[in-house]
């Protein structure tokens, strides 16, 4: 059962956080506690389609990831699961998600089938297919905070929806980096793609995508009309600008990024940084004026 829950890789569940960006970004809204808690009840479900998606995952690239220096000790990489089992498993936690899902809210269920749809193919076939991989991997990024929307019945501003985009691009794009540069001469025996790019590539792309994500969030600071006290979103402007600078330093001098959550998690400037945007977004949108 250890096996099965480390396979299901709860340290990335964070991710699955931003099915709250519909409900903090309209706060204003004063919405009442079953709208807080079905927010709750997607995030969990949406833990448990991830979890069954990376067990699918796992099963695919269990070959390769023994050419990994950390994922070699994945549950089904180094024998300690065998493929069948996390395959039995994977099909009934999402079958069964996926039905909790729809019970919850219809438009809810759609949006958990679609990103299990997307991820399911993106692990047997999209992931071989240049910058198409890191599209989809944004797109579901996209799915999750649309999905938390739907689920309490809100509108996300499309500007948010294109940050969201753009940010899950430039972790992406990181993450294609880390990858070629730690594995070195064996990056193609892991990830087949990986000869599709190269370290300069990857460094435009992520440049273009870190300046995009400013450009777009300042954008939707400045223009959107979606919550009360928008106009002081500029206030938190500072915070992103520094946070992504934060990463991109991490990402070029650390050689980190290969694991974003991990980064997120255990640099401290870099949460500190988004705490004080958290708490500047809940100050905005609970006690500035229009």
């Amino acid at each position: 059962m250890l096996c099965l829950l480390q396979s299901m890789r709860p340290k990335q569940w964070p991710k699955n956080l931003l099915v709250f960006a519909g409900l903090i970004f309209t706060l204003n809204d004063k919405h009442p506690a079953s709208d807080i808690l079905k927010v709750v009840a997607a995030f969990v479900l949406f833990c448990l389609l991830s979890g069954a998606v990376y067990l699918l995952n796992d099963v695919m690239d269990a070959e390769k990831d023994r050419n990994h220096p950390k994922k070699r000790n994945r549950p089904i990489a180094c024998g300690d699961l065998s493929s069948r089992v996390a395959l039995v498993f994977s099909a009934t936690l999402a079958a069964g998600s996926l039905y909790a899902s729809f019970c919850l809210n219809l438009n809810f269920g759609i949006s958990a089938a679609v990103y299990v749809a997307a991820a399911a193919l993106y692990s047997l076939v999209l992931k071989h297919v240049v910058i198409v991989d890191v599209l989809t991997i944004a797109a579901g990024f996209v799915v999750r905070a649309i999905a938390g929307a739907l689920v309490i019945g809100v509108s996300i501003s499309e500007w948010l929806l294109v940050c969201t985009t753009l940010l899950a691009l430039f972790l992406g794009l990181a993450k294609r980096r880390n990858e070629l540069i730690v594995l070195d001469k064996n990056a193609i025996d892991h990830r087949k793609i990986l000869r599709e790019y190269t370290p300069e590539l990857l460094d435009q792309m992520l440049m273009i995508t870190a300046s995009c994500s400013i450009m777009a969030y300042m954008l939707y600071t400045f223009l959107s009309r979606t919550g009360l006290g928008h106009r002081y979103m500029m206030a938190t402007i500072p915070f992103v600008i520094y946070g992504l600078f934060r990463y991109l330093y991490l990402v070029h001098t650390r050689n980190l990024g290969g694991s974003p959550e991990s980064v997120v998690l255990e640099d401290k400037p870099l949460i500190a940084s988004i705490l004080l945007w958290m708490g500047a977004v809940m100050t905005v949108f609970l006690l500035a004026p229009k």
